[in-house]
């Protein structure tokens, strides 16, 4: 799609792909990422957008605090995979097929692997690839950069956190934009101290 619409809240998902224990001490700006990814879940609560989770099979659960923030909202239903690709997967077709949604909000890890391959799936199959370049990354940095080059070449938009908070708030002034609000500022401030340490 030549120039894909900006996403909705009624016709969005949000994608978090093997956000694992094992995999998070490896990856590269791995706080700021999980940040971000709790930030997003939030998000998706208070505009009920559904969340899909996936987890790659021998590497353990998603990691605790972005797991107790998708059991809070009751949006902790992994689907388990082997394939890198999540869109190979049986299950995850058959979910993701129910949810009628056109835009697929991905974040996860790792960019060049997982995350670029169920993208490349899912633009294949006609969906709108929305990919949050600040909630996903590598262990590599340049793994990561190539991945998003490679992505945005083939048709992905490539946005960040806070730009997907506005473009699905639409509008200030609603009482979710107040809680919105708090997100941003809250989201804000734990970057800066991160930024300083």
């Amino acid at each position: 799609m030549k120039n894909p619409p900006m996403a909705t809240r009624e016709d969005s998902l949000l994608l978090i792909i093997d956000i694992q224990d094992r995999l998070i001490p490896t990856i590269f700006k791995a706080d700021g990422i999980l940040l971000n990814i709790e930030t997003l879940i939030k998000l998706a609560e208070i505009y009920q957008i559904p969340i899909l989770v996936t987890e790659q099979k021998k590497l353990g659960t998603t990691t605790l605090k972005i797991k107790e923030i998708l059991m809070d909202s009751n949006s902790y239903n992994p689907i388990r995979k082997l394939d890198f690709s999540c869109y190979r997967n049986e299950e995850f077709r058959g979910v993701l097929k129910e949810t009628n949604v056109s835009n697929i909000l991905v974040c996860g890890i790792e960019t060049h692997i997982c995350v670029s391959q169920t993208a490349l799936d899912l633009m294949q199959n006609g969906y709108i690839v929305h990919i949050i370049r600040d909630a996903t990354s590598s262990h590599k940095k340049e793994d990561y950069e190539t991945a998003i080059e490679r992505l945005r070449d083939s048709g992905a938009v490539i946005t960040t956190t806070e730009a997907l908070i506005y473009e699905l708030s639409e509008r200030a002034g609603t009482q979710k934009f107040k809680r919105t609000l708090e997100l941003v500022k809250n989201r804000r401030g734990r970057l800066d101290r991160l930024n300083q340490n």
